[in-house]
């Protein structure tokens, strides 16, 4: 039996496998990363290497070329120290214009990167064709990791890699002219230079760990200070005078965002420090042997020069090697966050060949449907048996919790069911393109969007094929009753509903965005799923919760004209809107308790009878039936 089972790798990330090494995942990440930043910016990347292999030479050049010069003037030469000191001169220029060569380089590299990983990441975010990971918050921690570092990770990671790459040669050529003066010395500065290096990639693990055990606590207090400043949230902060609490709250998980980052800081500068103590010890070292050597006569002025420039090119190039591989590493471990969105299973299976999916012809069916979120959540639908045949209404009726809108889910398919079929004229869902079964569905949710857009275009997302279309937008917005309300608009269909930003036209104009009321918004997204009035199977989940009772008996009276004919299911707790239905479901603790129409239903006498009598009661005088035992039906 299949069964619902949410994909657990797109929260735990790529995993290593098998006999895979974590020195072996970091080299395939830092493949990706490579691999990413030449696509995305090839030209810009071989300039940016050209240009740090000739930058890593050039310190090693003029401690030769300061020798020579020294040497010439002690000696008398004139020719010689001349032509140093051209070629200081020369490398000067090459040493002034390259950091702002390579600050064009590495900007152009980072937009260019930032604009192709961002388009990977959101087309990843939509091969999810479920809720799961959206419900998820480990996925939504990684989500919010992968879109702050996934454009400046990879650069960074080359960047390092490229100085990484920069410094080694310095290194190289430092220690090479370092042995010719002493190999002993040599051997003692690269020694030294080693524990820095393991260091620094220890530290950078710490600090990549920290980052993501400081999500939760990031997000809370995103959540916090995003109350405090939302318009949605201000009428009760103020009313209910809960900013200081809330603020409270917010500084409390900044504090503790603080505390970790200060943790890891310190012990950085413990072992930094540390490690720059080592050096200089070597360095004093290393100078107290060259000066020696000098008097005794082994070692020549612009030799003393030249060792003294290669401990310090050395140490300072191993330090920066090392704070490169540690830079790199960590961001190849952020970036995993990145390659764990966009490399994630499909959070539900998607058929390698789809049956196709022809318009509705005898009806959808729920056979003995059993769903839960996991294992150790609760039954939220209970072996649910229900037909819906073509071209004709079903109303579900029950208590919060009853499971209404979870089967909405389901037949949407943004779940699976645990157990159980659902079946679109007896194909099984799960064995049809969910894009395709999408198209066939139009739908307004009781949690519907309030988009930040025109009012013509809050419509025309519900079906893009008609986005551009004014006549089909007008007619969904007629049969919302929306239509006298957006053309009255200071710019008609056209104008903003948000106070966030401004049309572009209307920059200089801070009244032009306009914010309905929430009976307003209703009917918005009623249009916007009216405009799918050519699918097969229309779902109306709560379409009138906000509406007065004169705009709710018109919407109804619309909705039953416009469902006249099709597939329709409505989900609401007002049974006065249900009660000309072809067929009425009554849900409790996730069963199906009774089924019939309306006039059926009365006489059985059962739950579906209660709860209407119980309504009806409120618009009568007298005393008001009780309500049923338990608050269930």
């Amino acid at each position: 039996m299949r069964g619902n089972r949410p994909a657990r790798a797109v929260s735990d990330g790529p995993a290593a496998g098998e006999g895979e090494t974590a020195s072996a995942v970091t080299a395939r990440h830092a493949v990706a990363a490579l691999s990413l930043t030449a696509m995305a910016a090839p030209m810009a990347l071989l300039g940016y290497v050209t240009l740090a292999l000739v930058t890593g030479v050039l310190p090693v050049g003029a401690a030769w070329l300061t020798k020579t010069l020294v040497d010439g003037l002690i000696a008398g030469e004139p020719s010689g120290h001349t032509a140093a000191a051209a070629g200081l001169a020369l490398l000067g220029a090459v040493a002034a214009t390259a950091p702002h060569l390579n600050q064009c380089l590495r900007a152009a590299l980072e937009r260019e990167v930032g604009l192709l990983t961002q388009d990977r990441l959101f087309r990843a975010v939509e091969r999810f064709t479920g809720l799961a990971p959206f419900e998820d918050p480990r996925f939504l921690d990684r989500l919010r990791l992968a879109h702050q570092v996934g454009g400046t990770a990879p650069c960074r990671a080359v960047d390092g890699a490229i100085g990484g790459l920069q410094a080694g040669i310095t290194v190289l050529g430092f220690l090479g002219s370092l042995f010719l003066l002493g190999p002993l010395m040599a051997a003692l500065v690269l020694t030294a230079g080693l524990p820095t290096l393991a260091a620094e990639i220890a530290l950078s693990r710490r600090r990549a760990r920290m980052l993501w055990d400081i999500g939760p606590v990031e997000r809370r207090e995103f959540f916090y200070s995003h109350l405090l400043a939302s318009v949605e949230a201000a009428k009760e902060v103020r009313l209910f005078g809960t900013g200081g609490f809330l603020r409270g709250r917010m500084m409390a998980e900044r504090r503790r965002a603080n505390a970790a980052r200060r943790t890891v800081e310190r012990r950085e500068a413990t072992t930094q420090s540390l490690l720059g103590l080592l050096a200089a010890s070597v360095a004093g070292a290393g100078l107290l042997w060259a000066v020696a050597a000098a008097a005794r006569g082994s070692l020549s002025v612009g030799s003393v020069a030249m060792f003294t420039a290669a401990v310090a090119g050395i140490q300072g190039s191993l330090a920066t090697l090392a704070g490169e591989v540690a830079r790199t590493h960590q961001s190849l471990l952020l970036f995993d966050h990145h390659l764990a969105v966009t490399t994630a299973a499909p959070d539900l299976p998607v058929p390698d060949r789809p049956v196709p999916l022809p318009a509705l012809r005898e009806g959808i069916e729920l056979r003995d449907v059993w769903f839960r979120y996991s294992d150790d959540h609760p039954w939220v639908l209970r072996g649910v048996t229900v037909r819906i045949p073509r071209n004709t209404s079903l109303a579900l009726v029950g208590l919060n919790g009853a499971g209404k809108s979870t089967l909405v889910k389901l037949l949407c398919r943004f779940y699976d069911p645990t157990r159980g079929q659902i079946l679109w004229d007896g194909v099984d869902i799960r064995d049809v393109d969910p894009a395709l079964l999408r198209r066939r569905i139009g739908a307004v949710f009781q949690d519907y969007m309030q988009y930040d857009m025109s009012a013509a275009d809050n419509i025309g997302l519900g079906d893009l094929s008609a986005f551009d279309d004014r006549g089909r937008i007008l007619t969904a917005a007629r049969t919302a009753g929306i239509h006298d309300v957006l053309a009255g608009l200071p710019c008609g269909y056209d104008t903003l509903l948000t106070r966030l930003f401004f049309a572009e036209a209307d920059a200089a104009d801070s009244a032009t965005g306009v914010e309905l009321s929430g009976g307003q918004w209703q009917r918005l997204a009623l249009a916007r799923a009216l405009l799918r009035d050519r699918r097969d199977l229309m779902i109306l989940d709560e379409p009138s919760s906000g509406l007065d009772a004169e705009a709710e008996h018109e919407i109804h009276r619309s909705l039953r004209k416009h469902r006249e004919g099709h597939t329709s299911l409505l989900i609401s707790h007002r049974l006065g809107a249900v009660r000309e239905a072809d067929l009425i479901v009554v849900l409790a603790d996730g069963r199906v308790v009774e089924q019939g129409d309306h006039d059926a239903l009365m006489a059985a006498g059962g739950a579906y009878a209660r709860l209407f009598t119980l309504q009806a009661s409120g618009y009568r005088t007298g005393p008001a039936i009780p309500a049923p035992a338990g608050g269930r039906p």
